[in-house]
């Protein structure tokens, strides 16, 4: 496909998210899938021809796509959510366009697709204390495993912060400033239980890493690498199952459940957004509608039917 303005702009729009920003290097790259994919069907060759009538076309569009999964034999389109994905890229370029004083579609003008609300994967306080007692022995991948769950529980962090954390962390104190999502920094406390597993992980690490989670190899004179997310994720799965939960558990599930303890045993739901390193307080509103324990109480004790 020819170099075209439009091309260049969301180019240009991309090295602004990276620098200016301060987005990570996943965000810039789905932005450029998305906006790319916009650009190769629309054909236009400049923003200032994105029109009303072009955005709606694009959205037909998107909603019959081949999401390439299938239901009882039925292809399945983009979900609604995947859709929003580049209605919000799209969106995104037309404020930077707006910022920087050039003509085109007012940004305010795209809406975004109604979905359902989001679904969460919990597991009960029992699930989780067996998950978090899965990695039992005493050798280095147990404590490191171990050390990896306790502190996942006792700070909420994303997998990608976990993966990104320092090995020296002052571990006398009982907190540590963590970069999140839009290179913002927030502070997270450890637990006791948290403090320890660290402690022994750490005793027992013989190599000269800098990163505190390391991938382990039986070859000691190989070159010792962080641990990636994809890593963290099959290590929650595999204890999962060693744990006996037959559902479905991702680091992001620990998260979840850090924020749902707060919420039952009473913290207000700002201090969880700042604890989580959510940018708006509606993304921590989903937790509400499962830790209202004045309604549960109010339930049991007028309605009547036993």
């Amino acid at each position: 496909m020819a170099n075209t303005k439009l091309q260049n702009e969301i180019h240009q729009f991309l090295q602004y998210l990276e620098i200016e920003k301060g987005r990570s290097l996943k965000t810039v790259e789905n932005y450029s899938h998305y906006l790319e994919r916009f650009a190769e069907w629309s054909k236009l060759k400049k923003a200032e021809d994105i029109t009303d009538i072009v955005v709606r076309d694009f959205r037909l569009w998107l909603n019959r796509q081949d999401s390439g999964e299938t239901i009882d034999g039925r292809k399945q389109t983009l979900k609604k959510k995947t859709q929003n994905y580049y209605l919000i890229a799209l969106r995104a370029f037309l404020k930077y366009l707006m910022k920087i004083g050039m003509k085109s579609l007012p940004p305010e003008r795209i809406e975004l697709a109604k979905v359902g609300e989001r679904s969460l994967d919990l597991i009960s306080k029992a699930e989780l204390m067996r998950l978090l007692s899965a990695p039992s022995g005493d050798d280095l991948k147990n404590l490191r495993d171990k050390a990896m769950l306790e502190l996942l529980f006792s700070t909420g962090l994303r997998v990608s912060e976990l993966c990104g954390l320092p090995r020296e962390l002052d571990l006398s104190a009982d907190e540590f400033s963590v970069r999140g999502k839009g290179e913002k920094v927030r502070v997270v406390f450890l637990s006791d239980v948290a403090r320890k597993a660290l402690k022994s992980y750490l005793t027992k690490r013989k190599d000269m890493s800098d990163a505190l989670f390391v991938e382990l190899s039986k070859n000691s004179k190989k070159e010792v690498f962080p641990i990636s997310p994809r890593s963290v994720q099959r290590l929650v799965k595999y204890y999962a199952i060693k744990a006996g939960i037959s559902k479905k558990v991702t680091p992001h599930t620990v998260r979840h459940s850090f924020a749902t303890d707060l919420l039952q045993n009473g913290a207000d739901l700002r201090s969880v957004q700042m604890l989580l390193g959510h940018a708006n307080i509606a993304t921590t509103q989903i937790y509400t509608h499962l830790t209202d324990t004045h309604l549960k109480e109010i339930h049991k004790k007028f309605h009547n039917r036993k």
